[in-house]
């Protein structure tokens, strides 16, 4: 058990608090539903960037390279000021979702590198241009450019140019679980000096302006202070305690208070004339009057004026403690280079030793991306919704509008987000995949994660978990279940014995999500399921969440499928939970049963029943249900006809032997009910080992489905599965309705079309989380048919292999989007950047994108998506990296 692993067996046995304090801090707190109170919901409008200098946030607060301790009541982080800037440089800048030619993104260089899962150790890197942050021309840019033209990115304005730039690294090292070592290094690029001013900033989250009583959801009792001392600053905060914040060498103590500058903001005048953006009118702007003279206040900053030579370094050590210390910095070297060394000792017992050095490093700065985006997410509705007793009231609007049917939730927890730019807000079926990666280094906050989600104050009353803070009622894939199984056997493995309480919990509150997924995702009552947009927005020829054009509604077939998924992964969890509580063979049975008939819908072709297979291609399609009844197949080859393979399970003979009562149920179902299982395999001939398959997909249909996926030409690239058929590229498929025409094409990179902003592409780009969950279906199907089943990889190829196999060359196609070719020493994610795959100090640093272009692999959308691209961490695991 190394050190790091005593921290976590610590925190778990509630000996030692050591996730106190971790990267909790949003990148951005602006522009979030949480901080609009308008009536018409634009966010971006209502809190803009240019207001979160000056004005307070309500619900978080966000920073630079940021910490916090996990009520948020203190916070700690960085701002910069190159002597070019029109403001300092406290947050990451990006583009409102109107600015962007490919919707909202961040416009900044910043990686993580490293941290454990208890944040004893942690490492980010921010780059900073000398030149001044160039806000307008990003801006122009961009909105001067449209859907056919690429983003216009920071590395594209040239202030980079003759790496006139420094790497600011900052580094956080605990003494104790309450004591931080904080180093930040600052290095100077270009070839000429260069001013940089650096202040680590510590303020308090503004708890005491909203005129609530005192409660831990709401005010403290009393308002907490920040005091000059010698050496640094005292904190006092009536329910966090007493810190004090250290300092080496003599920096200039700088205070205001944590309050909004109302007369900048809105032409009234301020109730103090100390107000957040202080410092940067005191340094900036050389206002003398803006900071307070008597040393105290609710934000703080430490101001270290520099000038760094050519190459020149500048180290800068500060501690953050609740203990008084007579020599804070005496043992503070010795102590990081313990945690650097703990660290890599946690790794080692992590990672396979048999790796490639560019593979471990890859895997490890995943697993740094995961547990950097933690974040507190504070949100309750029923207060948002009424608005601030010291407030002027809401909008009437808001009452009846977004997220109004959510009024019982309230969201007050440390939340894995998918990353904390752009989706600085938890969503459901992204945490569901961050939990697999998470769960090999911190199964015990991957299962409470998964576990918040199902509490009554998230989840409705109606079973729906919440989605997303934008819209808490949309629908995300069920993908809830499978993430409960999988951290389950995860941490069983890891721990040697089962969490069983942890199963039968979730599986009781997963029943109420899985009935209303029944009840209100099929419209005719006849397991064929709509679901909308389902996470892939525009991968649909239609907007899948607004009424059709020709009337009716959309039968979905990944819809249907993840329906057939959602079953199964049940019936899996019942079985387990059988095993020592026979009455779960009820319970097991009947998702059996429910699967058969799904099954028999989406596969049966008679005159009464819906199917969504098309036996002259082969394939699975959504159709149109018109109003009259008439089905029309709507013959787009994307990820929609691939989720079929998403519903397949195995179950073995010794199983079925233990369970006599669900067996005899089974064969009665089987025996009698047999038209319903004629179209899908269901365990009726045994396979490898004796094994039993359930799937939608007998044989010859998985072979014909396949046939597709494994084709160049078609699903397979060079990287991964495509989400749409690149026959589509010159062969778009068109749609005609009442003089409407509709049509889809291949589009490997950005959308062309303006569905839910434009910034997400389900039309050609590989996508991390899909991709992961047909490997796993194809290890399953491998269990069952051994190396009896082989095909051709690729289609026409002549190669034939195992499904094992298939798996394994898609596990290793998607580790290569992130690793260095072998023959050109590039990372396909970094496609012609010559920046980031040349510069010594730019190409090991890797970002985990949101998607990849479906024929280069070149990283597209949130380019710090590390949520379910961390995924890659796993496949690794499992797989290795060649």
């Amino acid at each position: 058990m190394t050190a790091e692993h005593r921290r976590l067996a610590e925190y778990r046995a509630r000996q030692a608090n050591w996730k106190n304090w971790g990267p909790y801090l949003s990148e951005r707190a602006w522009g979030t539903v949480r901080e609009d109170y308008s009536a018409n919901g634009e966010a971006w409008d209502y809190f803009p960037h240019d207001h979160a200098p000056s004005r307070v946030y309500r619900w978080n607060e966000d920073g630079l390279a940021g910490i916090s301790d996990r009520n948020q009541y203190l916070c700690f982080a960085l701002a910069l000021w190159n002597e070019r800037d029109p403001i300092l440089k406290e947050r990451l800048f990006g583009l409102a979702g109107s600015e962007g030619n490919h919707g909202e993104d961040v416009k900044e260089y910043y990686f993580y590198i490293d941290s454990t899962p208890t944040h004893s150790y942690m490492k980010m890197l921010y780059k900073y241009p000398h030149a001044a942050f160039p806000y307008g021309d990003l801006r122009a840019e961009n909105r001067r450019r449209d859907f056919s033209a690429f983003e216009y990115e920071l590395l594209d304005t040239g202030v980079f140019e003759g790496d006139r730039y420094f790497d600011v690294f900052v580094e956080y090292a605990k003494a104790d679980t309450d004591d931080m070592l904080i180093t930040i290094t600052v290095i100077n690029r270009g070839a000429e000096a260069a001013a940089c001013h650096v202040l680590p900033t510590l303020w308090f989250r503004n708890t005491w302006s909203w005129g609530y009583p005192a409660g831990p959801m709401n005010d403290v009792p009393g308002k907490p202070l920040l005091t000059r001392m010698d050496g640094g600053i005292v904190v006092q905060h009536p329910t966090a305690g007493t810190y004090y914040l250290y300092a080496e060498g003599s920096p200039e103590a700088l205070f205001t208070e944590n309050e909004s500058n109302q007369a900048r903001l809105y032409n009234v005048p301020n109730a103090s004339p100390y107000v957040k953006d202080a410092f940067h009118r005191y340094i900036v702007n050389g206002e003398h009057e803006a900071i307070n003279p008597a040393e105290a206040g609710t934000k703080s900053a430490l101001h270290y004026d520099t000038t760094i030579g050519a190459g020149e370094t500048r180290v800068i050590r500060l501690r953050l403690s609740n203990t008084p210390h007579d020599h804070p910095f005496a043992d503070f070297d010795a102590i990081t280079r313990q945690r650097i060394t703990e660290a890599d000792e946690f790794y080692a017992t992590v990672q396979n030793p048999e790796l490639s050095d560019d593979v471990r490093h890859v895997q490890r700065q995943a697993f740094a991306g995961m547990l950097w985006s933690k974040q507190l997410f504070y949100y309750d509705i029923e207060q948002w919704l009424k608005g601030d007793p010291a407030a002027p009231p809401p909008p009437k609007a808001r009452k009846m509008g977004r997220n109004s049917q959510w009024n019982h939730l309230n969201n007050f927890d440390v939340i894995s987000m998918p990353d904390k730019w752009e989706y600085p807000w938890y969503a459901s079926w992204d945490l569901a995949f961050h939990c697999l990666p998470l769960a090999l280094v911190d199964a015990d906050f991957a299962k409470r994660q998964l576990e918040v989600f199902t509490r009554e104050w998230y989840m409705h009353a109606n079973g729906q978990i919440p989605s997303y803070e934008w819209a808490l009622g949309d629908v995300n894939p069920p993908v809830h279940a499978w993430a409960v199984w999988r951290v389950y056997k995860i941490d069983a493995k890891q721990a040697g014995k089962p969490d069983r309480p942890f199963l039968e919990g979730m599986f009781h509150k997963l029943l109420l999500n899985f009935a209303w997924w029944v009840n209100r995702k099929d419209a005719d009552g006849r397991n064929v399921f709509q679901g909308g947009f389902l996470g892939m927005d525009n991968i649909g020829i239609f907007d899948r969440n607004q009424p059709l054009p020709t009337g009716g509604h959309l039968d979905q077939s990944d819809g249907t499928a993840w329906m057939g998924f959602y079953c199964l992964i049940m019936l899996k969890i019942a079985l387990e939970l059988a095993k020592e509580e026979p009455i779960y063979q009820d319970s097991a049975t009947k998702f059996f049963e429910h699967f058969l008939h799904i099954g028999h819908a989406v596969t049966a072709m008679s005159d009464e029943d819906i199917s969504l297979w098309d036996d002259e291609d082969g394939f699975f399609y959504d159709a149109v249900h018109m109003p009259d009844g008439r089905l029309n197949r709507l013959k787009v080859r994307s990820l929609v006809g691939l989720m079929s393979l998403l519903a397949v399970e195995t179950l073995d003979a010794d199983t079925l032997n233990d369970l006599p009562d669900f067996d005899r149920r089974v064969h009665w179902f089987l025996d009698n009910r047999a038209h319903l299982s004629v179209n899908v395999s269901s365990m009726m001939d045994s396979g490898k080992g004796t094994r039993r398959l359930i799937s939608f997909l007998d044989k010859d249909r998985l072979v014909s489905v396949l046939r597709y996926m494994l084709d160049e030409s078609e699903f397979l690239s060079d990287y991964g599965i495509r989400s749409i058929s690149k026959v589509h590229e010159a062969n778009p498929y068109t749609f005609y309705v009442d003089g409407q025409t509709f049509t889809i094409r291949y589009e490997p990179a950005e959308s062309q079309s303006g569905f839910f902003g434009g910034n997400s592409n389900w039309r050609g780009p590989l996508w991390m989380p899909i991709n992961f969950l047909i490997i796993e279906s194809l290890q399953k199907f491998h269990h069952y048919y051994g190396d009896d089943l082989r095909v051709e990889c690729p289609t026409g190829s002549g190669n034939l292999v195992t499904l094992g196999e298939v798996a394994t060359e898609l596990s290793h196609r998607l580790t290569r989007l992130f690793t260095r070719d072998e023959a050109t020493g590039k990372r396909p994610i970094y496609g012609g950047s010559d920046r980031f795959q040349n510069d010594p100090h730019w190409r090991d640093y890797v970002l985990f994108h949101e998607y990849f272009h479906g024929d280069n692999g070149a990283g597209l959308g949130a380019s710090h998506q590390t949520g379910w691209t961390g995924l890659i961490a796993k496949l690794i695991q499992q797989s290795g990296g060649e």
